[in-house]
């Protein structure tokens, strides 16, 4: 819908819209056109053609840079799922085993349990010799499965309660073959659990085989300690192309060490980009396993990248001390709590302290939507983890917060970035959501942030 505008408003706008910097779209630019790159290549799924074209177009934008380059393999076993779905009433519903789940085509009575899975819910109906169906939700999966399976059933069913297909690992091996079905496909099942049991045909087709994954490892020739490691996983899952998971953090880790070269930060970084983090920390979890000791307890942190293109909001967790010289560099960020299920847990598990940069859920998060990211928000992201480096590489945990600079509040209006500045005092930081400065190291959230 147009709408005429007077000669003020237009006088206006023209005051209020920003105008973004030539070097600032040249760098958002950049950014973005690694996403579409990586996009292109199709899902990056570990052990595929696509993740190996990928980590080859690293390397090569890594050494364009100036860094030396080092293709890290490592090997484990993977879940594939060859094909499963269940046939009930004429018609067959495909779906995805969970990793974890026996492969095995049991023919029984088809029971819709009321509840999640829980074992007071397999009392509520007589599930001994069939197969079950429950919703997800509440327990782990691998809870439900050992309820299923110590209540006498032969097999399986949970059914997605968000829109979308259900992906997912039982964390453990269980003795019943056990299908995830979209909340499309499955609630139906549920809905006609009032109805006189009908006989179906579970089929599971699963396989086991080895892996071959790729992490990417960049610095500046002679650089065997660093102080900082910037990481993020550029794998995506099956039918996803994966730009804001995870082309967006990767792209700003490369984007960071393009920024810090020719910088004497440079000396003091590391950057990688990790395998295989959708099939569980793989990439990252090897490179830790494999460094000395004493390397890694010598970093003063970890930043993982991952999910930072969508959504205006940067959040930031991990370890305390590291949430708060993020908060300290940008007074925008919000501390959030960090459920460790990204890369930088492998590196706190190791005493590393770590902070993780994320923007929130995506509705097109591991979905075949998951094709373009906002440039704007990657060079945001960047500006952010270049004040935290610089930061970390101080002289001390405690110079980290007591550097006073100038610096920029970083804000999105009307699709560009734009600043106004305020000066930080020494030991001061903002603390997201407070109307006033905090003056801890170990600060935290207002209440009600």
């Amino acid at each position: 819908m147009l709408i005429a505008s007077t000669w003020w408003q237009a006088a206006l706008a023209a005051v209020l819209i920003p105008i973004m910097p030539p070097d600032v779209v040249e760098r958002s630019s950049r950014s973005g056109a690694d996403v579409r790159a990586l996009v292109a290549l199709g899902p990056r799924v570990t052990g595929t053609s696509a993740a190996e074209q990928a980590a080859a177009y690293l390397t090569a934008q890594y050494r364009e840079a100036g860094y030396t380059t080092e293709v890290q393999t490592f090997t484990y076993p993977k879940f594939e799922d060859l094909g499963s779905s269940l046939s009930a009433a004429g018609e067959r519903l495909t779906g995805r085993a969970l990793s974890g789940s026996l492969a095995a085509s049991p023919t029984a009575l088809l029971v819709a349990v009321p509840g999640v899975g829980q074992p007071a819910d397999f009392e509520k109906a007589s599930v001994k010799g069939a197969i079950v169906v429950v919703r997800r939700g509440q327990i782990p999966f691998l809870a439900k499965a050992r309820n299923a399976t110590a209540a006498g059933a032969v097999g399986l069913v949970i059914v997605n309660s968000e829109p979308g297909e259900l992906y997912g690992t039982l964390g453990g091996e269980v003795a019943i073959p056990v299908l995830a079905l979209s909340g499309k496909r499955g609630s139906p099942l549920l809905v006609n659990s009032e109805q006189a049991p009908t006989r179906a045909g579970l089929v599971v087709d699963t396989r086991k085989r080895t892996i071959t994954g790729r992490n990417v490892i960049a610095h500046l020739p002679g650089i065997s300690r660093p102080d900082v490691l910037l990481g993020a996983h550029y794998d995506s899952v099956p039918d996803a192309p994966g730009a804001n998971d995870n082309a967006s953090g990767t792209a700003v880790v490369l984007e960071l060490a393009r920024r810090l070269a020719g910088t004497t930060l440079a000396d003091r970084v590391w950057f990688v980009a990790f395998d295989g983090e959708e099939d569980g920390l793989q990439g990252s979890r090897d490179f830790v396993n494999r460094a000395e000791s004493a390397w890694v307890k010598g970093l003063k942190g970890m930043l993982n990248f991952d999910m930072v293109g969508i959504n205006d909001k940067l959040l930031v967790g991990g370890s305390s001390p590291l949430v708060a010289v993020a908060q300290a560099a940008d007074s925008t960020v919000s501390p959030f709590r960090d459920n460790g299920l990204s890369d930088h847990r492998s590196f706190t598990a190791q005493g590393v302290p770590a902070l993780f940069f994320y923007r929130g859920q995506d509705p097109n998060y591991h979905k075949p939507g998951d094709t373009s990211v906002n440039p704007k928000l990657l060079e945001a992201t960047t500006e952010v983890g270049l004040e935290v480096v610089r930061r970390l590489v101080a002289t001390s945990q405690q110079d980290a917060l007591a550097q006073p600079l100038v610096r920029s509040k970083r804000m999105l209006a009307g699709g560009a970035l734009f600043s106004h500045h305020q000066v930080l005092l020494p030991g001061q930081s903002w603390n997201a959501g407070c109307s006033t400065p905090t003056w801890s190291w170990l600060q935290q959230p207002c209440a009600g942030a």
